[in-house]
């Protein structure tokens, strides 16, 4: 099964996630109940075609401001010099006042990517 693209937006009271894919809609007041509230309502959906799905199955979608709304530890300056970026101009697409371009975009999702894949090599003694 390919992964289902689920859309996570920042809302007053917590977070929303829906999916164009399946007529699927949940609310949560923070990431991990949101995650147990969309594997619920999804595997609900699923359920007269005899199908599961697990956290594995499922991809989150943030728009640029709400991921680093929600991954607070992740600092903007920081990521922008390791990617080599105008940290003022990062500054501008988390705040919102810009859209990057698609290779902009795509340059900070390596990045991250990269600084995540650095955290899970470490080994603390």
């Amino acid at each position: 099964m390919k992964k289902i693209e689920i859309t996570v937006e920042k809302t007053a009271t917590g977070y929303s996630a829906f999916t164009d894919e399946m007529n699927v809609y949940t609310t949560a007041s923070d990431i991990s109940t949101l995650y147990s509230n969309l594997i619920e309502a999804l595997n609900f959906s699923l359920e007269e075609k005899g199908l599961q799905v697990t956290t594995q199955d499922i991809k989150l979608k943030f728009d640029l401001p709400q991921f680093f709304q929600y991954y607070k530890v992740l600092n903007a300056n920081f990521l922008a010099k390791r990617i080599g970026m105008n940290p003022a101009l990062l500054s501008q697409y988390v705040r919102g006042k810009k859209k990057p371009s698609i290779k902009q975009t795509e340059k900070i999702i390596a990045g991250i990517q990269r600084i995540g894949q650095e955290l899970v090599d470490i080994r603390l003694i």
